[in-house]
């Protein structure tokens, strides 16, 4: 049961971003690329970690991004300490294309009318993608802020893992570091 209904939820929300219009010119790997992008922070916006992410070949995601940078969407970046690596970049239209369309209108009307049990719903399916996670061997990927890593340090946000300073909005992106605390 629990599958069917993710699966429907899935299926609905792929037929509503392929009929979109703003999204015709994107296949839907190129726009999961785009959501992840515009999710994660400065440790895990490399091509690698889109592959992790997206849990698809090296190659079938290089020839995406080469789409996405091709339409002006995104932007490769060489890093400061590693000429040899790279960090993707979302351009301003594609900031403003996924400010428009996520979340889908259909699921923020729903949730609306779903009042306090909306926050009750994501709570356990956060629980559940924690269980899996723990469960199977996937990669991490959570927000910073509930990583064993995330630190406060004179009040401000710390990875302990790369023991840097972090802006306070990178609490609330995706991290490719991520490991769920040892009590979680």
């Amino acid at each position: 049961m629990l599958f069917d209904l993710l699966e429907r939820l899935s299926s609905l929300t792929r037929v509503w971003y392929r009929e979109h219009p703003m999204l015709t010119d994107l296949q839907p790997i190129q726009l999961s690329a785009l959501m992840y992008l515009g999710r994660c922070n400065r440790y895990s916006d490399t091509p690698l970690a889109v592959t992790e992410y997206l849990g698809l070949t090296k190659g079938t995601v290089s020839q995406s991004l080469k789409a996405l940078e091709g339409k002006g969407l995104l932007v490769k970046q060489p890093d400061d300490k590693d000429k040899r690596s790279v960090h993707l970049k979302l351009t301003q239209p594609a900031q403003a294309l996924l400010n428009a369309v996520i979340p889908p209108d259909f699921l923020v009307a729903a949730t609306h009318r779903m009042g306090a049990d909306a926050r009750v719903l994501e709570d356990l399916l956060l629980q559940l993608l924690r269980d899996v996670q723990r469960g199977e061997d996937v990669p991490g990927f959570g927000l910073c802020r509930t990583c064993r890593f995330h630190q406060n340090v004179e009040g401000r946000a710390f990875c302990g893992l790369t023991q840097e300073p972090l802006e306070q909005r990178e609490v609330e992106l995706i991290c490719r570091e991520h490991q769920l605390p040892e009590h979680a």
